[in-house]
């Protein structure tokens, strides 16, 4: 039944996001780059979701979250040719639209619907909403390490210049200098604010300051295992300030794995 559901969730994903490919090898870059996201996020959030032990019931409902949490960024980049939310529109918010235009999830039970359009519209937020239940905190907080987990890697790509598609940056200069506001972020254990991003090296920063809002042990031993707080280090300046900073988050990581 699970297994059904979720085959069939995934050819209707497929079928509705292959409606934004062209005949635009470059336009399609940026949809092909999101629709590959959302299979690796699929993956990522399985893979936490076992080691946690969720119930079949509970791991479905994170593979739908999973599924539908960018849905809204194919319909963003068709409007505004971008996937800067701060240019365009919160895709996430978006992407609940889109959900309900196209009456997705109009046979499910109210409780996992619930579940679902919480943990969506919570995925990009900068902070988790108070008073929610367990549960619904639970999904929330498994996409939200899924996503991050394959948002290094894409970025980490981009960096290395694996990926060409500007459809993912902010627009900040490529400058040596960096934000002391960032910087202290990081060494007060917090993630960084997007407000206080100047250049392309702060929000390099602000990736690594992440690891302060994972909330799972699987998902600190995959930023350790895949070393991407190393890598994008080596994409910085190589200057005390920043080496300072980022051992602070990589100590911060080596912590909790270590914790009993």
């Amino acid at each position: 039944m699970n297994i059904d559901l979720v085959s069939s969730l995934k050819d209707w994903f497929a079928d509705y996001v292959s409606r934004f490919y062209t005949n635009d090898p470059e336009y399609n870059r940026p949809i092909n780059l999101k629709e590959e996201h959302t299979k690796r996020v699929c993956g990522n959030i399985i893979m936490i979701g076992k080691e946690l032990g969720l119930s079949p019931e509970d791991m479905t409902t994170a593979e739908i979250i999973a599924l539908f949490h960018d849905v809204g960024r194919f319909r963003q980049y068709e409007i505004y040719h971008t996937f800067v939310d701060a240019l365009s529109e919160n895709h996430a918010k978006l992407g609940l639209r889109q959900i309900g235009i196209h009456k997705v999830f109009s046979g499910f039970p109210k409780n996992r619907k619930i579940f679902i359009s919480k943990a969506i519209a919570y995925h990009n937020a900068a902070f988790l909403p108070e008073g929610e239940d367990e549960k619904t905190l639970l999904f929330m907080k498994l996409i939200r390490d899924a996503d991050k987990l394959d948002i290094w890697k894409v970025f980490l790509d981009y960096y290395m210049e694996k990926c060409h598609s500007d459809a993912i940056v902010l627009g900040l200069p490529d400058k040596p200098s960096f934000s002391e506001k960032v910087l202290e972020s990081i060494r007060m254990r917090e993630f960084a604010k997007m407000k206080d991003l100047k250049t392309l090296n702060d929000f390099k920063l602000l990736q690594i300051s992440w690891v302060f809002d994972i909330n799972f042990i699987p998902s600190f031993r995959a930023i350790k295992n895949n070393n991407f707080i190393g890598m994008i280090e080596e994409t910085l300046p190589k200057v005390k300030e920043i080496t300072g900073a980022v051992k602070i988050a990589r100590d911060h990581v080596d912590s909790i794995l270590i914790t009993p």
